[in-house]
């Protein structure tokens, strides 16, 4: 938001410099990025003076070419060449001197420059009101008035405006600041925190008075609940023209194109006082104006010249044939100000801000008007605004007032009622400040102390404070205004330790977290806001299931994920497309499902990894991520969360090509496997990409508090290895089960360290090698025991899965 000092200046009569200003209202929470010069001529006309033509004779070299002398006021007269076919002696003519830089119409600068000319000497330039960015003719020079005397500047013959203006980053909450008037009352505020003694200066309405009663325009409001209050008056007889340059100076200083005179009155009302109005021309008014709702599909043309569909929440301004104006929003293309408008109906009105939000975001439209209304303006100035507006027209477009102002308020929008505790107010401040100085700062902000006790405050707040409605918000608003600055920082040092479960939520996170980043993982966080279309992906995802948004800022961003798989494909896609194709990502995040009974949360770990296994490097060969050292990851994760008896299931998620489920007894912990390539081509992606679904609610659920230690072995463990030859449909995990079943006390591991296929075996076979490794904690094992417990193992697996030694 743009504020101009000079405008601030007709509220408070200040004369503090632009950065002291600024600091002020950075502390009171209104923070300026930055402050920018304006002149309402660019380059101000610096170097540029009044010049008297003394001759003129034609260049001896130049039919077209003026020899000129020029005094300057200083006595010595300059000799410059000019080409206008309108320089004559005896003008006073505006002279850019040597070294002068001048912006044109097109923002072009140039520097004027001592020069020759056809072989003449020329000193400066007589300039064209176009080379001086007043206007945008070059017919001639600039013919100034006789009576002015030669060097006076220019900037002062033409009333050049400088202007510093302020760069707000207004936060939303701050409805009451969003015009001139509500940055003025907050740097109030400040400076009498500094002990200044300033009022406010607020526009006099005084001579208001209608004039005639020949044009009544009735007004009905058929919602009051969308619209309040609501005030209209009719000025005849104006001339629609440019405005004047005190006027177009206001608004071109906050980055505002004038237009005429009177949209620039109701854009001027607008960040003065920050009341929206807007003008319709009268004569374009067929019978009453109604302010209503009307029914879905309605055809509307707005002033940016679209057609819109209006739905039945829309509130819109009517006359008897239709819509005139969405309602705080827009203005309609047929009942706009033109040139050829003599009369006007002004309107000034407070909506309901939640019924404009929805209107123009329905729409997609915002303006400077539904800025306001939507975050709550001040329903006491409806009327003064009107007010004001119709006097600034009468100055600017001549008329009259033609009508009293009809201003319909069937239920006043009251103050809030707040009760003040101090101890609290000083227990949340974290000083204690002295009651007078606290009752002195809720005065500088227009509240009223209604009662008053050795407790607290009972309080009024004005309306216009949307944001200020309970205890801890006045204190804030104490807070800001005193000065976060000015709290003193405690030198005592308070700590606390807090007990906590070793599986809580963020510790479990934590361990996961360390372990994945030290193999080569980054996290990431992904929106929960995603595209409805991916239900369209997976059978498993529905779309009653969906929890969407009332209000969601794109269509992209309109439901609540069901799945974490798409967001992750989205930051995979995105990477892939800048050349960073080797990925390890892991996430945190929940899942969101409308469900009969209500809403429901799920926390998930996802893993997503493709690309190459390691970086690109000359020690190492380029080798793909696949299938097993995924899995490998996701066992080393359970692993070291102590799930240690786990087993496979077949995948529930289509989404994958192929895969895996591993389960803790009855209950599925992780599913993994390949990505669909249907799923990939949806985001573009065109390598594999393995993903992994920890059901994360779950794990936390089975971990134990309880630590089991075990102590470390004084015995050896003996390592025994079979080559088997067995069938290629026999899995490493049928082994893994026998050998387990067959001794389960003192087989501690089993690892399968070779598989050969190819030639000297026979068809359909395969050969395995695999290690067994032995050991009881109580004794040292001898041949007898270690050939027992072998041979049984040979003979199971010869029985149960037809191996045989190689």
């Amino acid at each position: 938001m743009r504020i101009s000092y000079n405008w601030l200046k007709q509220f408070l009569k200040i004369d503090s410099s632009s950065e002291d200003v600024a600091t002020i209202l950075t502390d009171l929470g209104l923070e300026v990025e930055v402050v920018e010069k304006f002149q309402s001529v660019k380059g101000g006309l610096e170097g540029v003076v009044v010049g008297h033509v003394l001759t003129c004779t034609k260049h001896p070299d130049a039919d077209r070419l003026n020899i000129t002398t020029v005094d300057l006021g200083n006595g010595i007269p300059l000799q410059i060449v000019c080409g206008a076919s309108n320089v004559a002696a005896g003008l006073k003519v505006p002279v850019a001197t040597i070294g002068t830089k001048l912006i044109d119409k097109d923002g072009n600068e140039f520097e004027i420059k001592k020069g020759k000319i056809r072989g003449q000497e020329s000193h400066g330039m007589i300039c064209a009101e176009d080379e001086l960015g007043l206007g945008t003719s070059h017919d001639g020079i600039m013919i100034l008035d006789a009576n002015l005397k030669p060097g006076t500047l220019a900037s002062t013959v033409f009333n050049i405006e400088n202007d510093e203006v302020f760069e707000i980053g207004l936060t939303p909450n701050r409805a009451d600041a969003m015009s001139h008037m509500g940055v003025a009352r907050d740097l109030r505020a400040g400076l009498i925190q500094k002990n200044a003694s300033l009022e406010l200066i607020t526009p006099s309405v005084s001579k208001f008075k209608v004039d005639k009663r020949i044009l009544k325009i009735d007004i009905d409001v058929q919602d009051i609940k969308l619209a309040p209050r609501y005030c209209g008056v009719t000025i005849s007889g104006i001339t629609v023209k440019a405005s004047p340059s005190w006027l177009q100076n206001r608004l071109k200083a906050i980055g505002l194109t004038p237009k005429n005179n009177i949209v620039d009155v109701t854009n001027y009302v607008l960040h003065e006082l920050g009341q929206p109005l807007h003008a319709f021309d009268a004569a374009k008014i067929n019978g009453k104006v109604t302010v209503k709702t009307v029914t879905s599909g309605t055809k509307f043309t707005t002033l940016d010249d679209v057609e819109r569909t209006l739905s039945n929440e829309d509130l819109v301004i009517c006359d008897d044939k239709g819509p005139m104006c969405l309602a705080g929003i827009f203005g309609g293309k047929n009942s706009g100000v033109t040139e050829n408008t003599t009369s006007i109906f002004l309107e000034s009105a407070y909506f309901n801000p939640v019924s404009i939000r929805k209107t123009a975001k329905r729409h997609g439209l915002s303006t400077d008007a539904s800025f306001r209304f939507e975050r709550g303006i001040d329903p006491t100035i409806t009327e003064y605004a009107l007010k004001r507006a119709a006097l600034l027209i009468q100055e600017v477009a001549g008329g009259e007032i033609t009508s009293d102002i009809i201003d319909i308020y069937q239920k006043k929008i009251e103050d809030f009622a707040v009760f003040l505790n101090y101890e609290k107010a000083f227990k949340l401040i974290g000083q204690e400040l002295p009651k007078d100085t606290i009752k002195k700062i809720i005065a500088s902000l227009d509240i009223k102390v209604n009662s008053s006790s050795d407790a607290g405050l009972g309080l009024i707040i004005p309306a216009y404070r949307v944001d200020v409605q309970r205890e801890v918000d006045v204190i804030e608003e104490i807070l800001r205004v005193y000065g976060y600055n000015n709290i003193t920082i405690s030198k005592k040092l308070n700590a606390t330790i807090s007990k906590s479960s070793r599986t809580e939520d963020y510790k479990i996170q934590n361990i996961v977290a360390n372990q994945l980043n030290s193999v080569g993982y980054h996290e990431m966080m992904a929106n929960s806001l995603t595209s409805p279309d991916y239900i369209k992906l997976s059978e498993m995802l529905k779309e009653e299931y969906n929890v969407t948004i009332l209000n969601p800022l794109s269509s992209d961003l309109s439901t609540m994920r069901q799945s974490l798989l798409f967001s992750g494909l989205e930051a995979v896609s995105f990477n892939i497309n800048r050349k960073n194709a080797d990925l390890k990502l892991f996430e945190f995040g929940k899942s969101y499902h409308k469900l009969l009974s209500g809403f429901n949360e799920k926390k998930h770990l996802a893993l997503y990894s493709t690309g190459n296994r390691m970086n690109e490097s000359w020690t190492t060969q380029e080798k793909p991520t696949d299938f097993f050292l995924f899995k490998g990851y996701v066992t080393a994760i359970l692993s070291r969360l102590g799930f240690d008896k786990t087993h496979n299931l077949p995948i529930t998620l289509d989404v994958f090509a192929e895969g895996i489920a591993i389960a803790n007894a009855n209950d599925i912990l992780v599913e993994l496997g390949t990505v669909k390539k249907s799923v990939l081509k949806y985001f573009d992606i065109k390598q594999d990409v393995f993903y992994a679904d920890f059901n994360w609610d779950l794990i936390l659920k089975l971990l134990s508090n309880k630590i089991k230690f075990t102590s470390i072995p004084k015995y050896p463990e003996v390592r025994r290895d079979l080559s088997l030859l067995i069938d290629k449909s026999v899995a490493f995990e049928s082994i893994y089960t026998v050998a387990r079943n067959s001794e389960k006390s003192l087989l501690k591991n089993i690892n399968l360290f070779d598989v050969y296929e190819g030639k000297n075996l026979p068809d359909g076979k395969k050969s395995y090698a695999v290690s067994f490794t032995i050991q009881d904690a109580s004794k040292t094992l001898t041949d007898v025991q270690i050939d027992k417990i072998m041979n049984k193992l040979q003979s199971n697996l010869e029985s149960e899965l037809g191996a045989t030694l190689r």
